[in-house]
């Protein structure tokens, strides 16, 4: 069995409320070591077997068309394990 995984981000130039919100609580609870953070999304697909290129290809175009906004997202498909 395989994983395919899904990383979805805001593309740079988008505000990200959640992860600024995320940034002004670490110091309030003593961790001071992020100079920013940005919240994502992570979507991980079990497959049998090694991947093929075309469920690769699958994956890519859910990723595009269902588990990302292409607009304010960018995203990266890959095999884990």
């Amino acid at each position: 069995m395989a994983l395919i995984v899904v990383e979805v981000m805001l593309k740079p130039e988008i505000l990200d409320p959640q992860g600024q919100a995320v940034a002004s609580a670490l110091p309030r609870l003593g961790f001071n070591f992020a100079k920013s953070v940005r919240q994502g999304k992570r979507f991980e697909i079990e497959v049998e077997g090694t991947p093929t290129a075309e469920q690769l290809a699958q994956v890519e175009d859910a990723a595009h068309k269902l588990l990302s906004n292409p607009v304010i997202e960018t995203y990266v498909v890959k095999v884990e394990g």
